[in-house]
């Protein structure tokens, strides 16, 4: 989105893309200001996204959020079926090009309704490697890989709609297991803090 982007112009993938560097920025302004250059935009251009954003949401016109989605972001990469629990809903996924190997997940409900919205990996890409504190950095990994790998984890209510957190033991460069709290924004990782010791 180039600078002076007339504001009554759609809203577009770009767009969406600076609205999640936008959320990521409080945690990572360093990888926020790379991710802003590489796609070739100011500063100015991501607060305006973010404004306009917040501004379809709150419309007393909003459409509801599987619909704003796709028309934010064109047809789905894929719809999937899936079982969660005792509940059937659909996964919709979306190519965020900033992220290749990650998506834009949407999981809706039977009747449409929107259950989780976040970052994933895509499927058929290999994840990355997490087996200690080190392997955790900034925009590394997701929830589900930070789970999975460092199981058990507990849940975390997240400061903001879009931030998760994350509670579980993780061995430091030594092989001391601490406890740890991973903090996400759209579902992939910002920060993680130690918060005790376990040898």
């Amino acid at each position: 989105m180039p600078s002076g982007k007339h504001p009554a112009s759609p809203f577009t993938s770009l767009d969406f893309q600076l609205v999640l560097l936008r959320r990521m920025a409080d945690h990572n302004p360093g990888l926020v200001e790379d991710a802003r250059h590489e796609l070739g935009v100011s500063l100015a251009d991501m607060r305006e996204a973010n404004k306009r954003w917040q501004a379809m949401l709150r419309s007393p016109r909003s459409r509801p959020p599987l619909s704003r989605y796709r028309s934010v972001l064109g047809a789905a990469e894929s719809r999937t079926p899936r079982r969660i629990g005792d509940l059937d809903c659909e996964a919709w996924l979306w190519p965020v090009p900033l992220w290749p190997a990650l998506r834009f997940e949407v999981l809706t409900a039977p009747n449409g309704a929107v259950w989780n919205e976040w970052l994933v990996r895509a499927p058929g890409t290999k994840g990355p490697e997490l087996h200690t504190l080190d392997d955790l950095a900034p925009w590394s990994c997701t929830v589900d890989e930070a789970a999975r790998a460092f199981a058990p984890a507990r849940p975390l209510e997240g400061t903001a709609p879009t931030r998760w957190g994350l509670a579980f033991m993780a061995p430091d460069a030594a092989g001391v297991r601490r406890e740890v709290v991973a903090e996400f924004t759209w579902g992939l990782l910002q920060r993680v803090a130690v918060t005790g010791r376990q040898s």
